[in-house]
């Protein structure tokens, strides 16, 4: 019978910083990282912790593996960052050929142990596991789907519905894929993707093989890669580098791949049609990514020399807001042959924390962050180059910053246009109501956050610095133009399900169960 493996156990604060620390500024929220591996002989349970690790920037709210030994699958996931949620005995325990892991930033459902991935569930045929990057927009549907489904017959009676009561785009996903009476999970996974609407990057698993697929558009990035005895897919090819893995190629858009023992095969299911995340390039993926032949730092550092071109200004010195904003910098003062120097200190401890600051401390809160480095920056003229403005609270803050350590003058760069609208692809910015380039132009934004001057790169000037044609990439938070039609907006948000779903279930861990 099915047994208890493990349920959540985390009960510490895990000593980083949520945005309750400073709740009037949440910045841009990464898209979430997958990875998947196919190695008989190999720790593919290690393998994927460390894929996992150097995917954790793209998600730090939960984090989970999965992996099948040709018998069982057994998941292991929780709360938290990936070193806090493996421990070498956790791993030990994890054995098999083939895993699949996922760190998560949620784009649709709550940030609960319900939600967190991989998913999973279990069926008289084999079981399926799957991990999510992106977002889907047709979540409303593919619910109407799931409730139409036949009653499951073929599940194993483990209250096989509510094994894991999530409320979000990947457990209907699931729940889709494991329907298939009549036919294989190849073939049912070419009739249920195709129904699928938004930005998607899957990685899923049966106790024998290997799947990951990528939607038409391509917003997400999905590397494949080779090792001496496997194969393994990643969201970006640094996962690849950190685990020794070969860069093979991108999995094209509308394309799945299956790998098991008789090797590799593709499929495609929908016709590409391109349409690239330019967010990847100015801030998601890590600087030594490289996404569509175009080295993420690269295109990073042209965006910096691109800015100075577009908004030059007399200074003494030129400083990132770390780490994001470090390339840019660089271009610019190569381009404008204003010295660069580190003008912040930054506490590389900081993240997410469970321990609420008070009030006092919420507005002195940016200073657990960042620090100013007085010698650098007394009787200068500072150009400060971040990567992008939400609400303009963090920038007020750095700002008022410099000015106490005495700057003379201080001239904001931002190395992306204004963004003005919300992402549905995977990134959580703040509402349209809160962003503030909906408000303010560029002059007056410079005045609510203290600047002598502000300057946003051009439009024009952020996609050449990617190398990549305009018609390509998706630009829809900066210029509204969707490339996949939206429903209404009623059947739109981050807790959709959440308020149309009530379940008993809700609001406690529940088990991840074994698949005998």
């Amino acid at each position: 019978m099915a047994v208890p493996y493990q349920t959540s156990r985390r009960t510490g604060g895990d000593g980083r910083l949520t945005t309750a620390l400073d709740p009037q500024d949440q910045g841009p929220q990464d898209a979430c990282g997958v990875f998947g591996v196919w190695a008989p002989g190999e720790d593919v349970a290690k393998l994927t912790y460390f894929g996992l690790y150097a995917l954790q920037h793209r998600g730090q709210e939960s984090a989970g593996i999965a992996v099948s030994n040709g018998r069982q699958i057994l998941v292991y996931k929780d709360m938290g960052l990936v070193s806090q949620v493996f421990d070498e005995s956790t791993l030990d325990s994890l054995k098999g050929h083939l895993a699949i892991g996922h760190s998560r930033y949620s784009t649709t459902g709550a940030s609960t142990w319900q939600n967190a991935q991989p998913t999973f569930r279990p069926t008289v045929d084999g079981s399926i596991a799957l991990g999510h990057n992106g977002n889907l927009i047709n979540t409303h549907e593919l619910r109407e789907m799931v409730t139409g489904l036949p009653d499951p017959d073929g599940e194993l009676p483990l209250q096989a519905r509510d094994v894991e009561t999530s409320t979000n785009d990947t457990g209907l996903v699931t729940a889709l894929l494991a329907h298939h009476p009549d036919t294989t999970l190849e073939q049912r996974a070419l009739e249920v993707l195709p129904l699928l609407r938004g930005a998607f990057c899957f990685v899923w698993m049966n106790e024998g093989t290997l799947y990951a697929a990528r939607d038409p558009q391509g917003i997400r990035p999905l590397v494949l890669g080779r090792l001496d005895r496997g194969w393994v897919v990643a969201s970006e090819d640094a996962a690849l580098a950190t685990i020794g893995a070969s860069v093979v190629r991108e999995v094209e858009p509308g394309e799945m791949i299956v790998i098991d023992e008789n090797g590799l095969r593709s499929h495609t299911f929908a016709e590409p049609a391109r349409k690239g995340c330019v967010f990847e390039y100015v801030y998601l993926a890590r600087p030594d990514a490289t996404i569509s032949g175009r080295n993420v730092h690269e295109a990073r550092v042209e965006m910096g020399r691109r800015l100075a071109r577009e908004f030059p200004v007399e200074a003494d010195l030129v400083m990132p807001v770390p780490e994001s904003g470090t390339p840019a910098a660089s271009g610019y003062a190569a381009e404008s042959g204003i010295p660069f120097g580190q003008g912040f200190v930054k506490n590389a401890y900081v993240g997410r924390t469970f321990i609420q600051p008070s009030q006092t401390l919420r507005q002195l809160g940016i200073r657990l962050k960042l620090n100013a480095l007085e010698h650098m920056i007394r009787g200068k003229r500072i150009v400060v180059v971040d990567d992008s403005i939400v609400r303009g609270n963090t920038q007020r803050a750095q700002v008022r910053m410099l000015r106490e350590a005495g700057a003379l003058e201080v001239h904001v760069r931002i190395s992306s246009p204004p963004v003005k609208w919300p992402c549905f692809y995977g990134i959580d910015f703040a509402t349209r109501a809160e962003l503030i380039a909906n408000g303010l132009t560029p002059e007056e934004i410079a005045a609510s956050v203290g600047a002598d001057s502000l300057g946003y790169i051009s439009l024009e000037g952020m996609v050449e610095a990617t190398g990549q044609a305009a018609d390509r990439l998706c630009t829809a938070c900066f210029t509204g133009e969707y490339p996949i039609e939206l429903p209404d907006e009623s059947l739109l948000g981050k807790h959709l399900l959440e308020a149309t779903l009530q379940s008993p279930t809700m609001g406690r861990a529940l088990p991840v169960l074994n698949n005998p």
